[in-house]
C-alpha cells in the first residue's frame, strides 16, 4: 500500500477547491474584521480537507463496487483514479479510510458546533449526510452539480461564520462564486463518463440534458460566477481588487471547443484542463483580491 496510491485515490489536485473556498472565507473575514483567529482557521482548514478527502475516497469505493470504474476510459481529469481496478489498494481499506476522514472532519466540526451553535450544526449536518450519500443517492438523482455548488458555498459560509459569528449577504454571495466554480469542474469532467455513468444508473447533468445540449450550458457557470462577482463589487460587498479574478477568463475561452470535441478524447482533455485551471485560478484570485485590499488599506 504505497503512499502514491493513497495520494492518488484522495485526488490531491481536486482537494484544492476546498482549500480555495476556505481561503476565500478567511480572506473575506480578515477584510471585514481586521484580523482572524489563526487556530480556528487551521482547524477549519484541516476539518474541511478531511471531509473532502472522505467524499473522494467513498466515491472511488462505490464507483468500484458498482462497476463504473471498470468500464470508464480514464483521463487525467475523469474516469476515477483507477486505484481499485488496478488492485493497488483494497476496497475495504479505501472505505475505512473514507469513514475515518469523515469522522475526523466531523470531530473538527463538532468543536465549532459547541463553540458557535446551531448555524455550524446545520452546515455540519448537511456535510455529513451529503458526503455519505453522495455516491449512492445524490448522483443518482441528478443533483451532483447542485451538491458540489452548495458544498462550496457552505465552506465559505462556515469559515466566515466561525471567524465573525455573523450572517451576511456578502458571505453568501462569495459562497455562490466559490460553489459555482467548483460545480463547473464536476460538470465538464462528467462528459467523458457519460456512457459508463448512464449504464450504471447515474444521472449527472450531462446525462439529463444530453451531451450536445449540455455543451451549450458550459458558459452558464462562468457567467453566474462573474455576474455575482461584478454585482458584489458594484455594491460594495467585495473590494474592487476582487476583479482580478477576470484575469483567469482567457482560460475558459478554450471551452468553445466543447461542442466540436465531444467525440475527440484528446482534444476534450485540453478542455477539461483549461476548465479546471480556470476554476482554481479564478477562485484563488478572488481570495487574493481581498488580500490586496487589506494590504492597500494598511
Amino acid at each position: 500500500m504505497s503512499l502514491s496510491a493513497w495520494l492518488r485515490v484522495i485526488r490531491i489536485k481536486f482537494l484544492l477547491s476546498s482549500v480555495i473556498a476556505v481561503s476565500i472565507g478567511l480572506a473575506m473575514s480578515y477584510w471585514r474584521e481586521g484580523g482572524i483567529d489563526a487556530a480556528n482557521a487551521a482547524m477549519t482548514l484541516g476539518g474541511v480537507i478531511a471531509l473532502h478527502a472522505s467524499v473522494d475516497l467513498l466515491n472511488d469505493f462505490w464507483d468500484y463496487k458498482r462497476g463504473i470504474d471498470s468500464i470508464t476510459k480514464r483521463t487525467k481529469f475523469s474516469g476515477g483514479t483507477g486505484v481499485l481496478p488496478e488492485g493497488l489498494l483494497k476496497p475495504s481499506n479505501v472505505y475505512r479510510a473514507g469513514m475515518m476522514f469523515l469522522v475526523l472532519g466531523s470531530l473538527a466540526g463538532a468543536y465549532f458546533v459547541i463553540q458557535y451553535g446551531w448555524i455550524i450544526a446545520a452546515i455540519l449536518g448537511f456535510a455529513i449526510i451529503s458526503i455519505y450519500f453522495y455516491s449512492t443517492k445524490i448522483v443518482d438523482s441528478g443533483l451532483g452539480e447542485i451538491f458540489v455548488a452548495i458544498k462550496g458555498a457552505m465552506i465559505v459560509l462556515g469559515t466566515s461564520y466561525i471567524q465573525t459569528q455573523a450572517v451576511d449577504p456578502a458571505f453568501a454571495m462569495a459562497g455562490i462564486v466559490s460553489g459555482t466554480l467548483s460545480a463547473f469542474v464536476l460538470f465538464i469532467t462528467s462528459f467523458p463518463d457519460h456512457d459508463a455513468d448512464k449504464e450504471k444508473g447515474r444521472r449527472t447533468l450531462v446525462i439529463v440534458l444530453g451531451k450536445k445540449s449540455a455543451s451549450k450550458v458550459y458558459w452558464a457557470f462562468p457567467a453566474v460566477a462573474y455576474s455575482v462577482l461584478v454585482f458584489g463589487v458594484s455594491y460594495g460587498f467585495f473590494p474592487i481588487p476582487c476583479l482580478l479574478s477576470f484575469l483567469a477568463a482567457p482560460l475558459v475561452i478554450n471551452g468553445r471547443k466543447t461542442a466540436s470535441s465531444l467525440d475527440d478524447p484528446a482534444r476534450f482533455v485540453s478542455v477539461m484542463k483549461s476548465t479546471l485551471l480556470f476554476s482554481r485560478i479564478a477562485g484563488a484570485l478572488f481570495a487574493v483580491g481581498f488580500a490586496v485590499a487589506i494590504f492597500a488599506s494598511n
